[in-house]
């Protein structure tokens, strides 16, 4: 409304809240905050387009009507449709990007506001305290929230939102010994291990300090595949290497100082570092585990509790958008979006190689294919699989990172809802597994799945080393793991991981 004596309706709000209204007990009602926030978008969009607005007087005013949007017990009111959610510059923050600047957010009544953060370590805490209603995040950050040495609030995720996306990369002063010890198959994850290996026995026997090698957080996937990869060649991550932690943007910038002999992290910041002339992309994370989990929605599970509605609106936008992504016509649009500063801010062409599935391994060299370096939504990608989430627990059992005797059924089911997926699939007509779990590690090639009615195709999920995990014997797997003794003689007391976060 306006004031004086040319004033006039702008817009009518019909409000459903019943009388007598005690202002403390309206914060508790979820009907409250959409209207809320609709009084809000529309003074906003007064104040960003006043003329607009002024152009001609109202002769009959709008009347907004809000379907979702009724009484509680009928489980369709959005709780809180006003977001804020965390994101770190990475290519694979697309899904929460493309939801915003496509439009899928809107479309299921959510008015979300993206944060750039600068670490992980940022998102874990911002989200626990309450400062982002939830955020992209690592696949075992929400399994490490529940973890006993945690200090963080309990997470929980209903949605995965990529597959792959990681590489390997390394100096070009370490790249330049590896190609020296004539180990074969250098581009493959066995033989780069190996040659690893035999530059940290060079250094050893010559009194050389160790290589420091960085990932991005503990509870990532890029330090258990960084770890199993070291592993597959008898290298002990925690004695003989310096193993550090190092924001994603960071990486680059930490080898060109020479703070670093490799790392593993997600793209842009592999080829960017390839583009620069400061190293050599060894293998990437598909080379390791083909389709790993990578990042995933996570929310406290309080703010889970207290917004079931909003979270399945949330989840159904993210589906749509991680479907958009893997349109092959889409990627181009994606990588111009991504490239902006309040983004990634990363050059266009670095991105469009890795959306693409072209990666350049080293400086001048063609590019070179890579099959589903980045995966949204095909092969399932969005179901939160707890055999994912199982694995990543075994991980953390096996390097010390969680207790032995851990529940893995209790965590598992704790952190990851597949529950809440299902809903927002059937609500968008997509298929869901039925089973919340999956053997991983057995199918070299594309394989079927059985998903009710359905077939389902899925990716090769094939480990580097041929081991295959079977989530329900997960005892027997870590014992099938050779112990490691340090390269070093006589062995060394295991030391901490140390973060620069």
């Amino acid at each position: 409304m306006t004031n004086g004596p040319s004033a006039e309706i702008g817009q009518i709000l019909n409000v459903d809240l019943p009388r007598p209204r005690d202002r403390l007990a309206l914060a508790d009602d979820p009907r409250y905050n959409h209207y809320r926030a609709e009084v809000l978008r529309f003074l906003h969009e007064r104040h960003q387009n006043p003329e607009k607005a002024n152009e001609s007087p109202a002769v009959v005013a709008p009347v907004i009507t809000v379907p979702d949007v009724v009484t509680p017990h009928r489980g369709r009111v959005l709780e809180k449709p006003a977001l804020t959610l965390g994101f770190i510059p990475l290519t694979d923050c697309a899904p929460l990007v493309i939801a915003q600047e496509k439009g899928f957010f809107a479309a299921h009544g959510l008015n979300v506001t993206l944060s750039r953060e600068s670490s992980w370590a940022n998102i874990r805490d911002k989200v626990s305290t309450g400062i982002l209603d939830g955020a992209q995040m690592l696949a075992a950050m929400p399994l490490a929230s529940v973890l006993p040495t945690s200090r963080s609030q309990p997470m929980v995720s209903a949605l995965s939102l990529d597959l792959n996306g990681n590489a390997i990369t390394v100096s070009r002063e370490l790249y330049g010994r590896m190609l020296a010890t004539s180990v074969d198959g250098l581009e493959t994850a066995q033989g780069s291990a190996k040659a690893l290996r035999r530059v940290i026995e060079d250094d050893l026997a010559h009194g050389r300090k160790k290589l420091a090698f960085a990932m991005v957080f503990p509870d990532s996937s890029h330090n258990y595949l960084l770890r199993y990869w070291m592993a597959s060649a008898g290298i002990d991550p925690d004695r003989d290497v310096d193993l550090l932690v190092v924001p994603p943007p960071q990486m680059s910038n930490y080898l060109r100082a020479g703070l670093l002999s490799g790392y593993c992290v997600g793209e842009p910041w592999n080829t960017y570092a390839v583009s620069e002339g400061l190293g050599h992309t060894l293998v990437t994370s598909y080379d390791i585990w083909n389709n790993h989990p990578e990042k995933v929605l996570g929310v406290t599970r309080s703010w889970a509790d207290a917004n079931p509605n909003t979270h399945v609106a949330l989840v159904k936008a993210l589906i749509e958008a991680c479907q958009w992504l893997d349109e092959k016509q889409n990627r181009a649009e994606a990588a111009s979006i991504l490239s902006q500063g309040r983004f990634v801010n990363a050059p266009l062409d670095v991105i469009e190689k890795s959306l693409a599935g072209h990666l350049q391994f080293s400086a001048g060299a063609a590019l070179r294919k890579v099959a589903d370096f980045n995966v949204f939504h095909r092969y399932m990608a969005n179901f939160p699989w707890r055999s994912h989430a199982t694995w990543f627990l075994a991980q953390m059992v096996r390097w010390g990172h969680a207790p032995d005797d851990v529940s893995f059924e209790n965590v598992t089911r704790a952190v990851y809802r597949p529950e809440i997926y299902r809903k927002a699939a059937k609500a968008l007509g997509l298929n869901a597994a039925v089973d919340d779990m999956k053997k991983e590690g057995g199918n070299e090639s594309a394989w079927q799945l059985s998903v009710g009615d359905s077939i389902e195709t899925m990716g090769p999920d094939r480990f580097m080393d041929g081991r295959s995990f079977d989530p329900h014997q997960v005892r027997a797997y870590l014992d099938a793991f050779p112990a490691l003794t340090a390269l070093s003689e006589p062995a060394q007391e295991r030391a901490p991981q140390v973060s620069i976060a």
